[in-house]
């Protein structure tokens, strides 16, 4: 496994993340603590999770079974570099009660409290905005982030799901108070979708933030969809964000072209897009979320997959990045 430092700071993460939001939806707790001892064992060392994964009546839940992992001991918590995220109404019967969601001070302190209960743990490493609060001023979450780093209870905050104007603006509201500010930013980024290299990505780099994409393969659809459907296993590779997808002629017959490239280089298409991930400017690693253990073994292939240039520019021609901005919309 390759180890690189997350953005500007000194923390050395692998650079492949392990997603949990599987862990309880999709698989028991067996399972999933099976899986990380296997990431673990394999180099891995950056866990990602959220306060909300769980989802409905069990948020909370991926939480609490990463929590009773640590609590086997062995070295599991001192080993693994925890993120975790706050924003998502966490209210037990889902109605938005005041003040139970959100960026306020007052949430942020409730948030980290309740997520260091379920996880077990005294801190935790990464702590994310898991979305933009557009009420919340900069000065109270950093305010609120500021007083917990002094506490101990968390160590560096990064955000997700933050425009490049977003990632401007939260560091340097934390420069004139002094404050550390975002050193990461968890994006949508993979091969079929790049717009956040117009404006993300370079705001990300200049503000010295890691970029952690989520979705590397696009909902499934970069991890062989046509041929799992002409298999018969199609259902769920297609299913959610990339459902319909596969019903436009023009994004089928992208497809089409990426694993018929794919196949002729002898490469499964799931590993080449994570591949292809490690190979662009800025990005820490991209988050897997395995949901068996074989699909945790793929990924740590793909990190061990180098893409000839020739490859890499044959899949710039399927999947043309927009350029940066402004010239990706401007003249």
């Amino acid at each position: 496994m390759e180890y690189t430092q997350l953005g500007r700071t000194g923390l050395k993460v692998s650079r492949i993340v392990l997603g949990t939001m599987n862990f309880g939806p999709q698989t028991e707790e067996a399972d999933s603590h099976s899986i990380m001892d296997a990431a673990l064992d394999a180099g891995i060392n950056f866990f990602d999770t959220a306060n909300v994964y769980g989802w409905g009546e069990n948020k909370g839940r991926t939480e609490e079974i990463i929590g009773s992992w640590f609590a086997q001991g062995g070295g599991r918590r001192e080993k693994t570099v925890l993120a975790t995220k706050v924003y998502a109404n966490m209210a037990a019967d889902d109605v938005a009660w005041p003040n139970t969601d959100k960026l306020s001070a007052v949430n942020i302190r409730r948030s980290v409290d309740a997520s260091l209960k379920r996880l077990g743990t005294d801190y935790i490493d990464l702590y994310q905005f898991h979305h933009v609060d557009r009420s919340t001023p900069w000065d109270e979450v950093w305010q609120a982030i500021d007083v917990l780093v002094q506490q101990g209870k968390i160590i560096y905050a990064g955000s997700s799901n933050h425009a490049g104007w977003h990632i401007a603006q939260a560091n340097e509201t934390a420069s004139r108070r002094g404050s550390y500010g975002l050193v990461s930013e968890q994006c949508l980024y993979n091969l079929a979708e790049r717009r956040a290299e117009m404006e993300v990505i370079p705001a990300a780099q200049e503000y010295g933030l890691g970029v952690i994409p989520w979705s590397p393969l696009h909902g499934g659809l970069l991890g062989g969809a046509i041929r799992k459907e002409r298999e018969g296993g199609g259902s769920r590779t297609t299913s959610g964000r990339s459902g319909d997808a596969l019903k436009n002629t023009k994004v089928r017959e992208q497809i089409q072209r990426y694993e018929d490239l794919l196949d002729k280089h002898g490469i499964e298409p799931g590993e080449a897009a994570l591949a292809w991930l490690l190979t662009r400017p800025g990005v820490t690693g991209p988050i897997v979320g395995p949901r068996t253990a074989e699909q945790l073994a793929s990924a740590l292939r793909a990190a061990e997959l180098k893409l000839s240039e020739e490859l890499l520019a044959e899949l710039d021609e399927i999947f043309p990045g927009p350029g940066p901005s402004p010239e990706a919309f401007a003249w």
